[in-house]
């Protein structure tokens, strides 16, 4: 049993209003990671056709903040599987309609894992990528990863 990477793709926009700022008039932290997860889990459910739980949420990189009135793009897609465990990445943008622009803002690496009914763990489909497009995606979110987990044992040693 097989899904590609395009069965998964999501994509889900927001708009950000008052009650998801802080003080400053930028969106709340727990706000884009609420987001993140919800559109996480979408590409999840899809690939498996599964219900699915967040197991973990790998280090956040908050590159730029989103302003009160912004739109938020969250993009999602399943980039690894276990045995029951999904990886997706998930990216997320700002854009701008007034002013026509568009910048990263936020990105993170999820596991989700499929459950049944009872709620009990259960086997996803492999992963696969028939198109180039599909393996450059896998490949470059293996290599932010991995990249990721440098940096990570970097600053602990």
């Amino acid at each position: 049993m097989t899904a590609t990477l395009a069965e998964s793709h999501t994509e889900m926009t927001e708009i950000v209003l008052p009650n998801d700022t802080n003080t400053h008039g930028r969106a709340l932290g727990g706000a884009v990671l609420h987001w993140m997860d919800v559109c996480g889990a979408i590409a999840a459910m899809r690939f498996a056709n599964e219900k699915v739980v967040t197991a973990s949420m790998e280090h956040v990189d908050f590159k730029s903040p989103i302003d009160l009135g912004e739109v938020v793009v969250v993009e999602a897609y399943v980039y690894g599987t276990g045995t029951t465990s999904i990886e997706v990445n998930v990216e997320v943008r700002a854009e701008n309609p007034q002013q026509d622009t568009e910048r990263d803002t936020t990105s993170s690496f999820f596991t989700f894992v499929a459950v049944d009914d009872d709620g009990d763990p259960t086997s996803v489909p492999d992963l696969d990528c028939p198109t180039e497009a599909e393996r450059r995606l896998r490949d470059a979110a293996l290599d932010d990863r991995q990249t990721q987990f440098e940096r990570l044992v970097e600053r602990m040693a």
